[in-house]
Order: structure tokens, then sequence, then C-alpha cells
């Protein structure tokens, strides 16, 4: 098969006293994503989308959170060793669509800073990386502030 399609998500806790990091970027806010490594929600989705297109596993699986060697790691790294592992099988990534789903704070502002470092760290163009934000209009977790989500879609061809 010449084309294959990946999806990914994933959820980090939000807690005062850490960075947010989403996207490669570091966000001014009250409180930052909690996790083993720097628990960027937004590159661990896409990580998992590209896992998952070409059958290798998830995240957990390539990068366990009870392994010392990832502790506090920036996810840029782990992005990068993702996309290594997708060229080893032969693919490469077309396109990538991704949702965040947080309350606060507005991140209009950093989409294009996060799309360069994406599509730079991923080798393709910053208009094939859409990254798009929504609400919950104050529901669940996201909505009172105790959480992040983020979904991610990756289209790999041979």
């Amino acid at each position: 098969m010449n084309f294959r399609i990946g999806s990914g998500i994933d959820f980090h806790r939000l807690t005062e006293g850490r960075d947010l990091w989403i996207g490669g970027v570091n966000i001014p806010h009250t409180k930052g994503a909690e996790g083993h490594s720097d628990a960027d929600v937004l590159l661990h989705a896409i990580c998992d989308a590209i896992l998952g297109a070409v059958s290798l596993g998830d995240i957990g699986t390539h990068f366990p959170d009870t392994d010392p060697a990832y502790k506090n790691i920036d996810s840029k790294i782990l992005l990068r060793k993702t996309v290594a592992l997708l060229h080893e099988k032969g693919f490469q990534i077309v396109n990538i669509d991704s949702t965040l789903c947080l309350q606060k704070p507005k991140i209009k502002a950093y989409i294009p800073q996060m799309k360069e470092i994406i599509s730079g760290v991923c080798r393709i163009e910053p208009d094939n990386v859409s990254i798009k934000a929504t609400t919950t209009e104050q529901l669940g977790f996201i909505g009172r502030e105790e959480g992040v989500m983020a979904f991610a879609t990756v289209l790999v061809k041979k």
C-alpha cells in the first residue's frame, strides 16, 4: 500500500509549577502539563499518529514513561526519533492535521511557530501542517482547566 493514515490522541493533566509546552513552543501560562517528559500533548499525539500509520505501536512502546532516559525529555526529540522510525519503514509524511482542546490559554498567536517547528522536525513544508484549537465551552476536565488534549491525523506515503 502506497498511502496510509494514522491517528493519535493524547491527554495531560494541567498543574501549577510546570511549563506548558505545546507544539514545541513554551507558552506562558499559570499551569503546565504534567508528565514524564515535557508533556507536549500535541507532539505526543503526532508521534502516535505517525506510529499508527505504519503499525509500529504507540509512543509508550517506544518511549516508556518508566524509562529514566525519557525523564523531562524535549518531545521534539521524541518526534525526531519517531520520524526516523517512519523513514526506516520506507515512508514519509505527506501532511499532518491536528486539533488542540484547551480552555486557556489562547494559542492562535503561537500556531505559526508551532507549524515551523513541527514541519522542520518532520521534514515537510509548513503548509502541510494544520493546527486548530478549540475549547470545550467550559465543559468537563478541559473546561475546568484540569487538562489538555490533542488529536492528530497523519497521511504518509511509501
